[in-house]
């Protein structure tokens, strides 16, 4: 299991990768998390909540209310253009963070 310390920072490229396929909601996000990392990591509601929080007041994401099949309301989220953007940047930035971070690791 990988410690939320270390991937906190990263929680919101995760989220924004999920939201490029399609429109989501917060479990649905969080399953999916949890099933790409083969349950190596599990975010946890409050990290998840307050990550959509900080994307939707930053731009990069917009929320909605749909229905689930069975009628349920539930919100949302769709990632906008500001938000693809952003998106790309932090991949590269994580390329570079790879790049450095391996000349430490494994000695």
């Amino acid at each position: 299991m990988i410690s939320s310390d270390v991937i906190r920072g990263y929680n919101d490229i995760m989220i924004l990768y999920l939201l490029l396929e399609r429109d989501s909601y917060g479990y649905e996000v969080s399953k999916n998390i949890r099933m790409i990392t083969e349950e190596h990591y599990i975010i946890k509601e409050t990290t998840l909540y307050s990550a959509f929080s900080r994307l939707e007041k930053s731009g990069f994401i917009e929320s909605y209310f749909g229905s689930s099949p069975q009628g349920k309301r539930r919100t949302y989220y769709k990632i906008t253009q500001p938000g693809i953007s952003w998106y790309k940047e932090k991949c590269e930035e994580w390329d570079l963070t790879k790049k450095v971070v391996n000349k430490f690791v494994g000695r």
